[in-house]
C-alpha cells in the first residue's frame, strides 16, 4: 500500500501545468490508468477530456479539430464560445503540426488525444502511431498549448 502512495505522489508531481498533464493522459494505455489519472488531475484542479482517432492524412487535416472540438464541448472542457474554440483550434494545430512529420506521400495515424484546461490555460497532446505501412509505425508525442 505504501508502495502504490509513492507512485502516486510521483504521477502527481508530474502533473504540474496543462501540458505536462495533457502528455500523462495521452500516454495511459489502460483505462484504470487513464480514470487514475483523470481523478489526479481534478483533484488538482484541471478539466480533461481524452479521446481517440484514426485514419489516413487527410482524414486527420479534416476530421480532428471537430473531433477534437466535439469532446470538449461534451465533457465541459469548453463552452461554445468563439475564444474558447479558437483556443483548442490553436493548441489542436500546434499538435498535429509536431505530430505529422512532412511528408509527400500519404501516412496512416492512429493517436490518442489529450486535452487539459487549467482557468485560462488550454493544452493539446497528441500520443501515438504514423506510418507509411503498419509495421514501419512510428510513435510520437507532441502538444500545443493556447492561453483563453
Amino acid at each position: 500500500m505504501a508502495d502504490n502512495r509513492l507512485y502516486e505522489h510521483i504521477i502527481e508531481d508530474m502533473l504540474v501545468d496543462t501540458q505536462s498533464a495533457a502528455l500523462c493522459l495521452a500516454m495511459s494505455n489502460t483505462i484504470t490508468a487513464e480514470d487514475a489519472l483523470k481523478e489526479l488531475c481534478t483533484k488538482k484542479g484541471y478539466q480533461c477530456v481524452v479521446t481517440e482517432f484514426g485514419g489516413n492524412e487527410t482524414e486527420f487535416g479534416r476530421r480532428v479539430i471537430s473531433h477534437i472540438i466535439g469532446a470538449c464541448l461534451s465533457k465541459n472542457v469548453i463552452a461554445k464560445e468563439v475564444n474558447e474554440i479558437h483556443a483548442v483550434i490553436h493548441a489542436a494545430e500546434e499538435a498535429s503540426r509536431g505530430f505529422l512529420a512532412s511528408t509527400s506521400i500519404m501516412v496512416n495515424v492512429a493517436l490518442k488525444i489529450a486535452v487539459v484546461r487549467h482557468k485560462t490555460w488550454l493544452s493539446v497532446a497528441f500520443v501515438g502511431y504514423s506510418a507509411l505501412y503498419y509495421i514501419t509505425n512510428h510513435r510520437r508525442a507532441c502538444v500545443g498549448t493556447m492561453h483563453i
